[in-house]
């Protein structure tokens, strides 16, 4: 025994202890006695390293000597993420900030990057700050990125991802910041890598309807430069975001219910791996079985599994003439019975888009409007001029039959545009509701058929709450979203927001449904991913997350929950 003391003794004191150990200490068993241990990090990160070591062997030499240990000190490297705290982990958590073990960046790497990046690149507090908290969202870390850098061409990203494969530099992707899950947090340091620059549209194919571009092309501007040509890219989720990040997310927006989500809207990928390999998904073919669906694989992977630097897209054409619909309804329940209703008569909406009375006032002050603040479902009909309004009047007909109300059809076009415009502003709307506060914004999916019944249950919970809650649904494929407003200096408001986020999410998961439907996982979600697909799914991602990124750079500590081992 006197000689494995001295052992952990010397360990101890290292500023770099031994691997296997290490490993060892990360044993779910072992997890809860340590952590008991820990004390608060010092000011120092080296004092802090070697000193909250000293305190955690504490119980492993007494577990030793009492012989109930079993320390596996076998060299098999550890398949479970290291330093890395998520306080938002726990199912009954309302701690919002991710906490995460950061490195020192060697001196020499930042010198690679100057090399490769002459003056795309910034050490400066405050722009590693802006990098490290997303706008309009609620999830925070206690570290920024060390360094951001501005790549211009896949080369550079090739080349920036090599170099922190080298050093074991962590990674994170970075697009147009409106992800609200936590998605561009930097819990570990790092390297932020902003696409900005890189905003080319490399090809137009009018004939074959798609389109090449670089993953910084915002989807508004590219829809601007799409209209002369008559085609569109039909995904449209928040303002602000862009082409890579809308994959990363695998994102959609109110037109899904028509044109699908990001998955079924990209046909190629070029990708950069964490070893800074090229890889392409696909070809331009608008289908194809040759091998895995790679395409789909990185959609939706958040950064996780390689940078993309290039995306083809699938277009459509403008459509010739549109409608757009509104009506009232006493209850949202009778407003989501009117949405399914719709869904199955088999009437080809584009759009069909729920918003509560709560959503709709929000609207009304932000916007100096007078819309009834009632239960509001607004619909788009698109097609030949005839076809739309024969669709407008068949579902005025379900509206009837469903105690719906003050039925309106617009097509003019500066009409069309405002009541479009004012939908989508409707997150700044609600913010303008409670200056200050802050916005627990989130969202979940079910199946149509019990959209009403979600809803409903959920805004029995929004609405005796003592916050200002709003929902808003694409109402359509069963996806609503909620705006949780609370002060963040209130700490029991903070937790009364993250209750109504379980509350939504377990019912959804009661109904057969998903934590998420298109605002992605990132760190926000992750707690929910076992109860909804199971540990076997979860060890399957982190396979593939190991043998994509052995040395876990890319985007560490988001999608897969840190407490999965293999």
């Amino acid at each position: 025994m006197g000689l494995f003391s001295t052992f952990l003794s010397r360990l101890a004191s290292s500023s770099s202890p031994r691997p296997f150990l290490r490993r060892a200490l990360r044993s779910p068993l072992l997890l809860p006695r340590l952590l008991s241990a820990l004390p608060e990090p010092p000011s120092s990160a080296t004092e802090g390293f070697a000193f909250s070591w000293s305190r955690a062997l504490l119980p492993l030499a007494v577990a030793a000597s009492a012989g109930a240990l079993a320390v596996d000190l076998r060299p098999d490297p550890s398949l479970c993420d290291a330093g890395l705290d998520h306080g938002i982990d726990g199912k009954g958590s309302t701690d919002l900030v991710v906490r995460g073990t950061r490195k020192e960046i060697p001196e020499e790497f930042i010198e690679e990057l100057r090399e490769i990046l002459q003056n795309n690149m910034t050490l400066d507090y405050e722009e590693r700050y802006f990098h490290g908290k997303p706008q309009n969202s609620f999830h925070k870390a206690v570290n920024v990125p060390d360094v951001v850098v501005y790549p211009r061409t896949q080369d550079d990203v090739q080349k920036i991802v090599t170099a922190c494969n080298k050093y074991k530099v962590p990674i994170v992707p970075y697009g147009g910041a409106t992800s609200i899950e936590g998605h561009t947090l930097a819990p570990q340091g790092g390297v932020c890598i902003d696409m900005s620059l890189m905003t080319k549209i490399k090809s137009l194919n009018v004939e074959d309807m798609d389109v090449v571009v670089e993953p910084g092309i915002g989807w508004i501007e590219l829809n601007e430069y799409l209209r002369p040509y008559g085609l569109f890219f039909p995904l449209d989720p928040g303002p602000g975001a862009t082409i890579g990040g809308m994959c990363a997310t695998r994102c959609s927006g109110s037109l899904a219910v028509r044109y699908g989500t990001m998955r079924d809207n990209v046909i190629n990928l070029l990708v950069v791996l964490a070893n800074g390999e090229v890889i392409k998904t696909g070809s331009r073919a608008r289908k194809s079985a040759a091998g895995y669906d790679l395409t789909r694989l990185i959609i939706g992977s958040e950064g996780t599994l390689g940078v993309i630097t290039e995306v083809t897209l699938r277009l459509q054409k403008l459509p010739s003439h549109s409608v757009v619909a509104m009506c009232n309804f006493q209850t949202i329940k009778d407003a989501a019975d009117v949405a399914i209703a719709t869904m199955l008569s088999g009437i080809q909406v584009s759009r069909v888009e729920l918003l509560d009375e709560v959503q709709i006032k929000a609207i009304n002050l932000a916007n100096g409007k007078n819309i009834p603040e009632v239960p509001t479902l607004m619909f788009e009909f698109i097609g030949t001029e005839a076809y739309a309004r024969e669709q407008t009047l068949l579902v005025q007909n379900i509206v009837s039959e469903h105690n719906g109300s003050d039925f309106v059809f617009v097509e003019d076009p500066d009409a069309k545009k405002e009541l479009w415009k004012i939908r989508k502003e409707a997150l700044w709307a609600g913010f303008a509701m409670a200056p200050g506060y802050e916005a627990m914004i989130t969202d979940v999916c079910v199946p149509l058929s019990r959209l009403a019944e979600c809803i409903s249950k959920s805004k029995q919970q929004l609405d005796a709450s003592p916050l200002t809650c709003m929902v808003i649904a694409h109402a359509g494929d069963g996806n609503f979203h909620t705006i949780i407003l609370f002060d963040p200096s209130k700490e029991e408001q903070q937790q009364e927001a993250e209750r109504l986020n379980h509350f939504m999410v377990h019912t959804a998961l009661s109904m057969e449904g998903t934590c998420t439907g298109e605002h992605g996982v990132g760190t926000g979600k992750m707690k929910y991913l076992e109860e909804e697909l199971g540990i076997g799914a979860l060890r399957t991602m982190k396979r593939i997350k190991t043998a994509l990124d052995p040395n876990s750079i890319m985007n560490p500590g988001k999608l897969i929950p840190p407490h999965v081992c293999l």
